[in-house]
């Protein structure tokens, strides 16, 4: 090859190595160049063929090509890291001028839910009630049959209850559909002899409270098959429907944080009960929102009653001795009336945009000397 033949391979490499756009394309030319099968490197090739004369001459031109074209191929490398270097910086460009994220503490919400739980607890410990809790998968006995539903009674279809699979025995349980069966649990574990498994048996005076997640085959705008209640059980040889009284209106004026509320007692039944009652809370109803404690309208809000005494003979009391009062009421129904929910379906949507929207701040726990929905 002649030393014009060498120009004009040169010209072309060192076009192709400024045409690269990126690193890829440059090293398709260095490979097709300075490869094994590259065009320079089969120049190198042919020196072992030539006379001494012509080695002389050719060796020291293709080797400068082939330094010169290797120098090339590093600058363009060099310019094209540059240029990449530069755009990642640009599309990663940050603002330091910004103000910083809010802390997960601050950005966080807790569910209504959660909250309605939490302002229960703070209400009704201060009026001397515990907390106590139950399973979510029960049995037979302690959901129906303890709190007086005989097999057969036609108040068991009410609950259109979700039995699992029979076991070995053949006995099916179920999810709970209400949490009056913690009130069976609570009052057997108050009475030695009913219970002799507990390990420091106590008697009444029982005054507990049981929230949590209870399940029926329901699903509507105010129904769905998953739900929270909340059951009060007070048990003692002297309690009466004046006590029960004043613990619901107690209870009602500081969660609705109102100063006064009336309430309508009407004539029920349920099985556990007896006399068994529906309450009615005094509101208005004129405008977009129902208001709690004034207005001449009426919302159902919960059921109640005196224990029955079947259900006391179920856990080892003497009915002649202790008696008591329960009542119970829908955890998401409180706080769609306290917090204008309107769609109960919603609380369990998972949409972050509703959450943000009747969440509370994590940090502002329910007091009652603080407020409760502070």
């Amino acid at each position: 090859m002649s030393s014009p033949d060498l120009d004009t391979l040169k010209s072309d490499l060192l076009s192709d190595i400024a045409k690269a756009d990126d690193e890829a394309a440059l090293d398709a030319v260095r490979v097709a160049a300075l490869g094994k099968k590259g065009s320079v490197s089969a120049l190198l090739a042919t020196l072992g063929k030539m006379t001494p004369e012509e080695r002389k001459v050719m060796g020291p031109a293709i080797n400068g090509l082939k330094t010169d074209i290797a120098a090339a191929i590093e600058a363009r490398g060099t310019e094209l890291k540059q240029r990449a270097l530069e755009a990642r910086l640009a599309a990663e460009r940050v603002d330091v001028t910004l103000p910083l994220p809010k802390a997960p503490t601050a950005r966080g919400r807790i569910h209504p839910v959660s909250q309605v739980m939490d302002e229960l607890t703070a209400i009704f410990s201060d009026m001397g009630f515990s907390i106590a809790e139950g399973p979510d998968i029960e049995t037979d006995y302690f959901n129906f049959t303890a709190l007086n539903f005989p097999e057969g009674h036609p108040a068991r279809e009410m609950h259109d209850t979700f039995f699992l699979k029979p076991d070995a025995q053949g006995s099916r349980k179920l999810l709970r559909t209400h949490t009056s069966p913690v009130q069976i649990r609570s009052m057997l574990k108050s009475n030695e002899t009913a219970a002799p498994w507990v390990a420091r048996a106590i008697t009444p005076p029982i005054r507990i409270i049981a929230p949590g997640r209870t399940y029926r085959h329901d699903s509507d705008q105010t129904h769905t098959p998953m739900f929270h209640q909340v059951e009060g059980l007070v048990i003692d040889t002297s309690s009466h429907i004046g006590q029960l009284k004043w613990v619901l209106e107690e209870f009602l004026k500081a969660f609705f944080e109102v100063k006064d509320v009336k309430l309508r007692f009407r004539p029920s039944f349920f099985p556990f009960t007896e006399p068994s009652m529906e309450v009615d809370v005094g509101c208005d109803r004129s405008g977009a929102e129902i208001k709690i404690g004034e207005g001449q309208d009426w919302l159902e809000i919960l059921g109640c009653g005196m224990v029955h005494p079947n259900v006391l003979r179920n856990c080892g009391l003497d009915p002649d001795v202790y008696q008591g009062f329960a009542w119970g009421m829908g955890i998401d129904r409180l706080a769609m009336l306290k917090y204008g929910m309107p769609d109960l379906r919603a609380f369990f949507d998972a949409d972050q945009r509703w959450l943000d929207h009747y969440g509370f701040r994590p940090l502002d726990l329910p007091t009652l000397f603080g407020g409760l929905a502070s």
